[in-house]
């Protein structure tokens, strides 16, 4: 069989070679896990306390009006807007907890209880690291997860990322978006905050600064349960609006202090978590493990060269099997014209 030098050969053998070098002197040491991130010194949330929360709705009402949002309606008779759960026109949702004959507000056996589902504001968010166009971006010094629907381009990683189901997409459009809770951002320059905590007539929806939200909290559950305390409303260093209330049976547990890294919007409950529809999370949030793996396989552009030397020899293993039957047909085709 004649032996031919096959440009295409050379040139692939050639390509792998260097590639193989290449990637040999870029391979780093494995990056070490960064901490998640915390939350800003000035950040803004949410305390709900599920206790003091009467299950009105007048968040979920104040909710859609501050922000524009159309009724969704889930009764045969539509008269009345009905979400089932947040979506991109409901930011704001309050749920609840059945057990048996429901007698007992807060109590676990034979009793009810309310949750407030919004969006958390994590310290360090999944939807913020997920996203590839910076359409979610948290603001370094409220800490406000803010969306931009001009830079957005539909991928919708923000919904899957996010463990607490929150961003939800607009599939009833065209020119769909995402929906979140944004703690009434574009209200704070008249002297409004989070509409929800406006409303809430008993203060189980409060605002103000992280901070003293969970100092405030952590407050509550050192009071014995049946003693007489004083409840604020509204916004924590507003208006004096006050009352006082008798101290519920609380779980000795603040949700969000640590839960992901630590989120702005902290709760407070007598029936366990789990159970009135909080997922039970580690104290380290996604991102900070996920940026970790993607650094350590991208940096130095070591995963694409690998996988590009990859490629390369199999093109080249392919090539050579090709130019092999191709030489052995004009070899064959030679000898059959000699006779």
């Amino acid at each position: 069989m004649t032996t031919r030098m096959n440009p295409r050969r050379n040139f692939l053998k050639n390509v792998l070679a260097r590639g193989a070098a290449v990637t040999a002197a870029t391979i780093a040491p494995p990056v070490c896990a960064r901490d998640s991130h915390p939350r800003p010194a000035e950040a803004l949330g949410l305390l709900y306390d599920a206790t003091l929360c009467v299950g009105c709705k007048a968040c979920v009402a104040a909710c859609k009006e501050a922000n524009h949002n159309l009724p969704e309606f889930f009764t045969e008779d539509r008269l009345w807007d009905t979400p089932l759960d947040t979506s991109a026109h409901t930011f704001n949702l309050i749920k609840m907890y059945r057990n048996g004959t429901m007698e007992t507000k807060d109590s676990e056996v034979n009793g009810y209880a309310f949750m407030k589902t919004s969006c958390m504001h994590c310290a360090d968010p999944s939807c913020v690291s997920a996203c590839p166009v910076t359409a979610m971006v948290k603001d370094p010094v409220t800490g406000i997860v803010s969306y931009d629907p001009e830079a957005c381009v539909g991928c919708r990683y923000c919904v899957v990322a996010c463990p607490f189901g929150i961003p939800k997409y607009q599939y009833d459009t065209a020119t769909g978006k995402i929906g979140k809770c944004e703690l009434c951002r574009h209200r704070h320059e008249d002297g409004h905050y989070s509409a929800c905590a406006e409303v809430c007539p008993t203060g189980a929806t409060l605002y103000g600064r992280t901070s003293d939200l969970l100092a405030e909290a952590k407050r509550r559950i050192a009071l014995a349960p049946g003693s007489v305390t004083t409840y604020p409303r509204g916004k924590i260093g507003g208006p004096d609006q006050s009352y006082e209330g008798t101290v519920g049976n609380y779980l000795q547990h603040v949700y969000g202090e640590h839960e992901y890294g630590g989120t702005q919007v902290l709760k407070l409950s007598a029936v366990t978590f789990a159970k009135v529809g909080m997922p039970d999370l580690p104290f380290k949030s996604s991102a900070s493990t996920s940026e970790t793996i993607q650094h350590s396989l991208y940096g130095g552009l070591v995963l694409p060269i690998v996988a590009l030397g990859a490629l390369t020899y199999i093109a080249k293993r392919n090539v050579h099997e090709y130019d092999e039957n191709v030489d052995d047909k004009k070899d064959g085709n030679a000898g059959k014209g000699e006779k």
